[in-house]
């Protein structure tokens, strides 16, 4: 950051950047450690389900493969529950109110059960053709219609478990998320053995064991939230606060969340275009990528507890110290994780796949994923930033301007037709230097501003 742009963001005290100091270190780390592990964990869920329908053969695994690529859309596409309930949360904690802060978070659950209900009855009556779009093979098709109609029961309770995850959050309290969604992924695979193999249930078992611990999870959430309400005479009847609001908010984060939905689409979608080599060496990359960004996410979710928090409590200036504090923790894991990577990718294929071809190319599409981390740690922490300042409305529209920049770079990729290594290079710079960098300076844009950062309850 140049010096005119820190004196801007010290509204004029000129200061040299700084490394977190102890106690904010020990603030961030008490809520990013924990979200760590529970993002971690819930991937679980799928992994399970994948190693156990595995050996029920390739049909049933295809099966499989559609029907959870729908949930999990489905689902991805719901994270705002999360994302619209932890600043509303933090917030109200941070100017005191903690029964409004536990409302809050009531009414983004029985939000998140009405839209549950919704997405069910919807979901049961449009499963057929969603899956015929899919594949034309009748035995994986049954298989698909078999794990999604039975997965679907378990939406109203995933949702409320989103919801609650934010509530939790914006009470500062990470590690309780941590211990259901362990605890979750360990009855998750007990349950789906028993019904898969025990019960004879085959693929429709794995879907069921996984709705049952969806809602046992939303359970557990129910409990500790009626606990909250009753220590602080809060009422646990329906609503969802102010519903123009409410409603708003979510769909302003929905809009974000399908930009980056469709702009990883893009990204997917280009790697197949390249070849069967080039898309297989891409999976791989892909899947690192995504592991690695786990460890940036806790960044972005701690960031939203704290900056809702700070904001609510009227501490604009305690907020762009955090902010630029957390810039350097994005930045710095980055490094961290992009030098590991560089380190291990001549070496790590063959833990994936053992085709000659691939293997050959793997390593530069690694080594060039890893060069974008540090900036991809800022993105994400500066996305979180503004998640917990609750400016959806700039996120919203913000997110369609590095979509349609990947667009172009997708096309002139795509036109250029590359192979081999080239190709999987110029993909990643693509994306780290087309999307990801349009992206950053979007929020990077606000950050730099004061309209984003709005004291009190909103």
């Amino acid at each position: 950051m140049t010096l005119a742009a820190r004196r801007r963001w010290d509204d004029g005290r000129v200061t040299t950047p700084a490394p977190p100091t102890g106690s904010m270190a020990r603030r961030i780390l008490a809520l990013a450690v924990p979200a760590l592990g529970a993002l971690i964990a819930q991937p679980l869920f799928v992994l399970t389900d994948t190693a156990m329908v595995g050996h029920l053969g390739e049909t049933v695994l295809a099966g499989m493969s559609i029907g959870s690529t729908i949930i999990t859309t489905v689902v991805g596409l719901m994270v705002f529950l999360a994302y619209t309930t932890t600043p509303m949360v933090a917030r109200r904690l941070g100017a005191g109110d903690k029964p409004g802060a536990v409302r809050a978070g009531i009414d983004g659950m029985w939000l998140g059960l009405g839209i549950g209900v919704v997405l069910l009855l919807g979901g049961l009556a449009l499963a057929y053709p969603t899956i015929a779009a899919f594949t034309s093979d009748p035995g994986v098709a049954q298989a698909a219609l078999s794990y999604l109609t039975v997965s679907m029961w378990g939406l109203p309770g995933m949702l409320i478990v989103i919801a609650a995850t934010g509530l939790l959050r914006g009470l500062q309290d990470t590690k309780t998320p941590l211990v259901i969604a362990v605890i979750g992924a360990v009855v998750n695979a007990g349950l789906n053995y028993v019904f898969i193999y025990p019960a004879g249930l085959g693929i429709a078992g794995s879907a069921l064991g996984t709705a049952v611990t969806e809602t046992l999870m939303a359970v557990a959430y129910v409990v500790i939230t009626m606990r909250a309400a009753t220590a602080h005479g809060v009422s646990l009847a329906p609503g969802i606060g102010d519903p123009r609001s409410m409603l708003t908010a979510s769909a302003l984060m929905m809009l974000r969340t399908v930009t980056l939905r469709i702009s990883l689409l893009m990204l997917v979608w280009s790697a197949s275009a390249l070849g069967v080599t080039e898309l297989a060496a891409f999976q791989i990359t892909y899947t690192i990528y995504n592991l690695l960004a786990f460890a940036l996410d806790a960044l972005a979710i701690a960031a939203q507890a704290m900056v809702g928090h700070d904001l609510g409590a009227g501490q604009a200036r305690e907020v762009k110290r955090l902010t630029f504090t957390l810039c350097w923790w994005g930045a710095g894991v980055g490094v961290v994780l992009g030098a590991l990577m560089s380190l291990l990718a001549p070496v790590v294929g063959p833990i994936f796949v053992s085709e000659p071809s691939v293997l050959a190319v793997l390593p530069a599409a690694i080594w060039t994923m890893s060069v974008f981390l540090p900036l991809c740690g800022i993105v994400f922490v500066l996305d979180g930033v503004l998640i917990g300042a609750g400016d959806v409305r700039y996120l919203a529209w913000a997110g369609i301007v590095p979509m349609v920049a990947f667009g172009i770079f997708v096309w002139l990729l795509i036109s250029a037709a590359p192979t081999g290594a080239t190709a999987l290079i110029w993909l990643w710079i693509a994306f780290g230097g087309g999307f990801m960098t349009v992206r950053g300076a979007t929020l990077v844009f606000r950050a730099l501003t004061d309209r984003w950062l709005v004291t009190g309850v909103k």
